[in-house]
């Protein structure tokens, strides 16, 4: 990617209404410019659907270092034209070998909550089932940005600043950050030397620099801060091939992500009990429609993690959904839930393969002020609250990537980052396929969304609402939730922290998109 397009491609990162996109043969949707691009290129040169998400997550490893890291996890739900058949790679963060005895949120800001990571380990299994091209080529545009930098947005700058004292604390961090003692300002170039140096090695050296001097180097800041990651660690991680779940919704099939990542069960679980009733209408004219999906979202959401011991059979059926909905209303019992920041990929190419990936660091950027080989390590612990997993297993992370499939042909791929991503993929698959919705529609219609509140009694549910419902809709909504005692946050038009949700409607031989106003993202086909 030459220089005057990579600046031209940095300048469109914004937040705002975009225009949908229909293409014929190919097609990339994510969370920024500069990685749509490189996952496009990657399919115009003969590469898979996995060739251009992992080449457009590669790229996201630079220009979303606030979302996304080489140590954290990377999951990827693919759909195979060919076999008709879908595949769930697991390739999220794991607890260590060693144990970590009375682990608390105190521990997120400290070696202690530093997971083991399984992004690059999924990023190889990704590539060698389903690549076609060389993990150079895929690797090759974030390598250049990393070097010849690129134009900082401003919400990358934004977080930078929220963070400027984790950053300044580490000379690797002060390097591409604070290069001359001040922040790399909005529209300023961002170059990452270190980053780019260690893509180069994972380039040519593959697994011997990763299972050695990479894991040595991360072990030991990882201990220097408390932790007690080792090289070990990273000798006995695996990603993990899953079969996908599967559940029906009205004359549509459900394929979604794997325990012990458990949004696409939540997403099923949910899907079942709104397949029990009809919903008069669209969540922001219909108060009734809002209620019942905010309902039943909290439901599966708060419930207990679904690992992979779970049994998944039973809460995947439609008679425990009708179970459910009769207690519905009841208050879900107080759970934690971190705050990860995280990316969505969605790719389709030109043999209508599909990847559909998830890739983050597993909590908000740079927590702890460690640094290892140009990369932050990932405060991805923060999912240790929801249940600690046995040592070297990975955490339970309410992830969702998922596909829509009628008369057993995809029809919608989609997913979503941010705490509410199970909210905001429940809520555009009910605007598409219950009431025909557009992509574009469905983006830019108001969501609800969670957050966590820690009142003195613990975490309770609650909701959080966007601007544009109808004014009768939301003057309702408002006093049902004070009525039931769920606290309510306002978070105006558009907020990030309701998702962004990337996806690609399939009809006929048109591949159509939409990017979320919430974030910096875009779309491009071909």
């Amino acid at each position: 990617m030459d220089r005057a397009t990579a600046d031209d491609l940095a300048r469109r990162a914004s937040y705002g209404r975009k225009e949908p996109v229909e293409a014929r043969r190919g097609m990339v949707v994510t969370s920024h410019p500069l990685a749509v691009r490189a996952g496009v290129d990657v399919l115009r040169d003969g590469g898979t659907a996995a060739d251009a998400a992992l080449a457009a997550a590669a790229t996201q490893l630079v220009v979303e270092p606030h979302m996304t890291a080489l140590t954290g996890g990377l999951e990827m739900l693919y759909w195979d034209a060919r076999s008709g058949s879908a595949s769930y790679l697991n390739g999220n963060v794991a607890a260590p070998l060693a144990p970590l005895p009375g682990f608390t949120g105190a521990d997120l800001t400290t070696g202690r909550g530093v997971p083991v990571p399984g992004w690059w380990p999924a990023f190889r299994a990704a590539h060698e089932r389903f690549g076609v091209l060389p993990k150079a080529r895929l690797l090759r545009d974030g390598i250049e940005l990393a070097r010849d930098g690129f134009a900082v947005n401003p919400y990358l700058f934004g977080e930078m600043y929220a963070h400027r004292a984790e950053l300044g604390c580490h000379e690797q961090a002060r390097e591409a950050f604070l290069p001359g003692g001040s922040l790399v300002g909005p529209g300023e170039t961002l170059r990452q030397e270190r980053v780019a140096c260690t893509l180069e090695r994972l380039r040519d050296e593959d697994s011997g620099y990763y299972l050695g001097e990479f894991a040595r180097a991360f072990s030991a800041e990882c201990q220097r801060g408390g932790g007690v990651i080792t090289p070990d660690d990273f000798a006995a991680y695996e990603a993990q091939w899953h079969t996908p779940l599967r559940g029906a919704y009205r004359d549509v099939e459900i394929v979604a992500s794997a325990p012990p990542d458990d949004g696409g069960c939540q997403l099923i679980e949910a899907l079942n009990m709104l397949d029990l009733v009809d919903l008069p209408g669209p969540a922001q004219s219909s108060v009734e429609t809002l209620d019942l999906l905010t309902a039943v979202h909290n439901e599966v959401y708060y419930a207990p993690p679904r690992t992979a011991a779970t049994d998944v059979e039973t809460l995947l059926s439609k008679d425990y959904a009708a179970r459910r909905m009769a207690r519905l209303g009841a208050a879900p019992s107080p759970a934690a839930v971190p705050s990860p920041g995280t990316i969505h990929v969605t790719v389709v190419d030109e043999q209508r393969n599909i990847a559909s990936v998830t890739h983050s660091h597993m909590a908000s950027p740079w927590v702890n002020g460690l640094f290892a080989e140009g990369f932050q390590l990932s405060g991805g612990g923060s999912f240790f609250q929801r249940g600690m997993p046995w040592p070297g297993e990975r955490a339970t992370v309410y992830l969702a990537p998922n596909l829509v499939l009628r008369d057993g042909v995809p029809v919608l791929a989609s997913g979503s980052p941010s705490v509410s991503l199970v909210a905001c993929v429940l809520q555009n698959l009910v605007n598409i396929v219950d009431f025909g919705l557009s992509i574009e529609e469905s983006v830019a219609a108001p969501r609800f969304g969670v957050r966590p509140h820690e009142p003195a009694a613990g975490w309770l549910p609650g909701v959080t609402l966007e601007h544009g419902f109808e004014p009768a809709v939301e003057r309702e909504f408002r006093r049902r939730c004070a009525e039931r005692g769920l606290w309510l946050r306002d978070l105006g038009p558009w907020h990030s922290l309701t998702g962004n949700f990337e996806g690609v409607t399939l009809e006929g031989g048109t591949l159509r998109s939409c990017a979320d106003p919430r974030r910096n993202g875009a779309v491009e086909g071909y």
